[in-house]
C-alpha cells in the first residue's frame, strides 16, 4: 500500500553537506519525492513535533538541535515507505547503525544523527500536517513506478 512519509534533514546534515548524498539515496530506491521546503524550524513548532518525547530527559536537547539552523523537509511517498526509510537511516545513534545506512556511513556523536523519520504511517500524517499544507504536496507518476512495482510483467 502506498505510503507517506516526513524525512527531516537535520542541521548537522545540511552543515556538513550530506543532505544529497540522503536525497540520492532514497531516489536511488526508488522513492518518490512528492513535496520539499527548506526552512527554518522555530522552537515552537519543534516542541509540537517532538511532543511524544516532553517529560524526557532529552527533550529540550531536540528541541534546540531541530531549531539551531536550517533544515530541509520532505515528504516521500512508496509503498511501505515508513519501514523502508527507517530501514535506510539506521539506529538512532551513528555509533550503533550499521554500516550502509544513512547513520551507519555518516553519524557522529550521539546527538548528531542526520535524518529524522516517521515512525509509524499515523505520525507521518501527524508530521506532515506541521509542515506542509495539502496543496504542497505534488501528485504525479514517476515513468520507473511500473518497473519498480511489477506493473509491467
Amino acid at each position: 500500500m502506498t505510503e507517506r512519509t516526513l524525512v527531516i534533514i537535520k542541521p548537522d546534515c545540511i552543515q556538513r553537506h550530506l543532505a544529497g548524498e540522503v536525497i540520492g539515496r532514497f531516489e536511488k530506491k526508488g522513492l518518490k519525492l512528492v513535496a520539499a521546503k527548506f526552512i527554518q524550524v522555530s522552537e515552537e513548532l519543534a516542541c509540537e513535533l517532538y511532543d511524544v518525547h516532553r517529560g524526557e530527559t532529552f527533550f529540550d536537547g531536540l528541541v534546540e538541535f531541530l531549531s539551531c539552523a536550517p533544515v530541509l523537509l520532505m515528504v516521500w511517498e512508496a509503498e511501505g515507505v515508513v519501514d523502508v526509510v527507517r530501514k535506510m537511516m539506521g539506529s538512532t545513534f551513528g555509533c550503533d547503525a550499521e554500516p550502509g545506512t544513512i547513520r551507519g556511513d555518516f553519524g557522529g556523536v550521539k546527538g548528531f544523527n542526520l535524518v529524522h523519520g516517521s515512525d509509524s504511517v499515523e505520525s507521518a500524517e501527524r508530521e506532515i500536517d506541521l509542515f506542509f499544507q495539502p496543496d504542497e504536496i505534488v501528485e504525479y507518476t514517476l515513468s520507473s513506478e511500473d518497473w519498480l512495482y511489477g506493473k509491467k510483467v
